[in-house]
């Protein structure tokens, strides 16, 4: 059962919510796509800079950085006291900078929320790149399901109809909140202005 359903309102932006401040959600928040949305650093009065979330059907944490590697051509890395704690399943990239570095490896694993490098020249700077898994309480309690059968109630229909060249009625939302829908559809743009006008009763 869902506490609040909002769909789309008449107008140019078509939004179904819009905050304005910090937002806070203790459970799972699930969307068809990711986006970040901030002033243009270059033009922040005329433009927006729009970026894609980076998505993982695993629950990844993604770590990074620089380090100059010591006169043995080795470096340790040390992570944060948590790490271990919430992460499991480790990658790891590497890349030289500034002069090839083809015997680059990773000399010991994370182990003690560290790990080190090997195989460079003195000074070397190497760009490094550790993956991991959650793994704490939430995480565990609530594994992401990649794949996953629709109920039968949905089957046919799309939570993006218009995606797929379908009109808005194969949508999902039609299913649940068909009259709302058509309700929202209905409303006038001079409907939503009188709304917005502060009332003038006493």
């Amino acid at each position: 059962m869902e506490g609040l359903y909002f769909g789309p309102t008449p107008g140019p932006t078509g939004l179904a919510g819009n905050f304005y401040g910090p937002v806070r959600v203790t459970g799972g928040f699930v969307a068809g796509a990711g986006l970040s949305k901030i002033d243009h650093p270059l033009d922040p009065t005329n433009k927006y800079l729009n970026h894609s979330f980076v998505e993982s059907p695993d629950m990844m944490n993604v770590y990074n950085g620089v380090v100059r590697l010591d006169q043995n051509g080795e470096a340790v890395v040390t992570l944060a006291e948590w790490f271990e704690t919430l992460n499991k399943d480790f990658r790891y990239q590497l890349t030289a900078m500034g002069a090839p570095g083809p015997n680059l490896y990773i000399a010991e694993e994370v182990a003690g929320n560290r790990f080190r490098i090997a195989g460079g020249t003195a000074n070397m700077k190497v760009s490094w790149q550790v993956t991991g898994i959650r793994q704490d309480a939430l995480a565990n309690a609530h594994r992401v399901p990649v794949e996953e059968d629709k109920p039968a109630v949905e089957r046919g229909y799309y939570l993006n109809p218009v995606a797929f060249g379908h009109p808005q009625e194969k949508g999902i939302a039609w299913v649940y909140r068909r009259d709302r829908i058509l309700s929202l559809k209905e409303l006038r743009p001079r409907d939503i202005a009188g709304a917005d006008r502060p009332s003038t009763k006493e």
